[in-house]
């Protein structure tokens, strides 16, 4: 385990991932090491072979795709800081593909049912501050982690943008429409002082704590909002339709993986392939012939 704890620090000081981030570490490479140890192994004489039978031992375990990539994106990383820290001359999970992703994705909303969703009125003593940060979200395509951290610098209204600060502390810029900066002008102005009271906060969407809102929280709010408007929605299915709804208004690749702050273009080339899902759905259900 001190070695698991030496790579946990690497990942936070050089690395700068989030507490949530190197939890889900912890709690995958500490099943993975208990899995080993059964073999009479540690994590630094895993092979390859280990590494497969641990997967498909998750598989068989009925643990979804998007849990089994996590766990593997775990192994991976442990191994090249072992590899980088010469603990180990070959990387086992070097060539271990991931599993196919397609199934990560939730089903996209049509852009009625977003409009419906975002016109939904609901009660309580926060409305402005949770409408202004689903109609953020659509607008923007923000991660959940990265939505709950904005701090009021980062929104910069005459510009019409926001400043995010993603993973990997890879700072990026994303434009912001007019709705969604009205909405959270009149929210800063009226209801933010309320919640405060007294207190300070450098964060937009805070607490009567002053604390910025936590992810199970919107989440909590938006399942509740979703449900009023008979939908079943998380903020990733906002995101998604962020980015569904732009490719299919015409959205070059290369902008929307700005925008959604991919490091790497294959993963927004997955949103591709639900455009094309769709527009083949479409085909089928309307063509004479199809």
């Amino acid at each position: 385990m001190e070695l698991l704890d030496r790579f946990f620090t690497y990942l936070s000081v050089e690395k700068g991932l989030s507490k949530n981030t190197l939890s889900s570490y912890a709690t995958d490479l500490r099943r993975y090491a208990l899995f080993l140890s059964e073999r009479e192994k540690d994590v630094t004489a895993g092979l390859r072979s280990d590494i497969v039978d641990f997967i498909e031992g998750l598989r068989n375990d009925g643990y979804s795709i998007p849990s089994v990539c996590r766990y593997l994106s775990s192994i991976k990383a442990i191994y090249k800081y072992l590899l980088i820290e010469n603990i180990i001359g070959i990387d086992p999970a070097e060539n271990i593909q991931m599993p196919k992703k397609w199934e990560r994705l939730p089903r996209a909303l049509s852009i009625a049912e977003v409009m419906d969703l975002l016109q939904t009125s609901f009660s309580g003593k926060t409305v402005m501050r949770d409408s202004s940060m689903l109609e953020l979200l659509y607008s923007s395509g923000l991660r959940v982690s990265e939505l709950v951290k904005i701090k009021l610098g980062d929104v910069h209204f005459d510009a019409g943008f926001v400043r995010i600060m993603g993973k990997g502390s890879k700072e990026r810029v994303v434009p912001v429409n007019l709705r969604a900066l009205e909405k959270i002008k009149r929210y800063i102005a009226e209801e933010r002082p309320v919640i405060l009271r007294k207190r300070q906060s450098p964060y937009l969407f805070v607490t009567k704590m002053g604390k910025p809102m936590s992810r199970q929280r919107f989440w909590q709010t938006l399942k509740a909002i979703g449900k009023q408007a008979g939908l079943e929605i998380s903020p990733h299915t906002i995101r998604h339709c962020f980015a569904t709804h732009l490719l299919e208004g015409g959205a070059d690749l290369r902008s929307l993986q700005k925008m959604l702050g991919h490091s790497d273009i294959s993963t927004t080339q997955i949103y591709t392939k639900v455009t094309t899902d769709r527009i083949k759905k479409v085909f089928k259900t309307y063509h004479p012939r199809a």
